[in-house]
């Protein structure tokens, strides 16, 4: 059994802000709010980035039109003692899913923590 860091992106959706920073704020904020009344507070909640077309330089995920944002989120969680990385990611969907119901979830990156020598 080993422990997995599994990042997921999330679509959030935000009404009535005017730009892309009062929609970001408020994104962060529902969604740490959601996930800390769950008793998941151990997932970490930073606003994604996607790239600029033309220039490929990152830019903060946040869609805006009529006053209604699509904000990307990237959410992180550390999975302890999974079996593989497949299983690791269907623990932390599930986990973060529950609390985020209705919000879409997709996997972006599973990464297996070094074992730690103990003496």
């Amino acid at each position: 059994m080993a422990n997995f860091v599994v990042a997921m992106e999330a679509a959030w959706l935000v009404r009535d802000v005017e730009n892309s920073d009062d929609a970001i704020g408020v994104a962060v904020s529902e969604a740490g709010k959601r996930l800390n009344e769950a008793d998941l507070e151990y997932v970490e909640v930073q606003p994604g980035l996607t790239s600029c077309p033309a220039c490929g330089e990152p830019l903060d995920a946040a869609f805006l039109a009529a006053d209604t944002a699509l904000v990307g989120l990237e959410l992180e969680m550390t999975v302890f003692n999974a079996e593989s990385d497949e299983h690791a990611s269907r623990i932390a969907k599930s986990e973060v899913g529950g609390a985020l119901r209705d919000v879409p979830l997709k996997v972006i990156e599973v990464i297996e923590e070094a074992e730690d020598e103990e003496e």
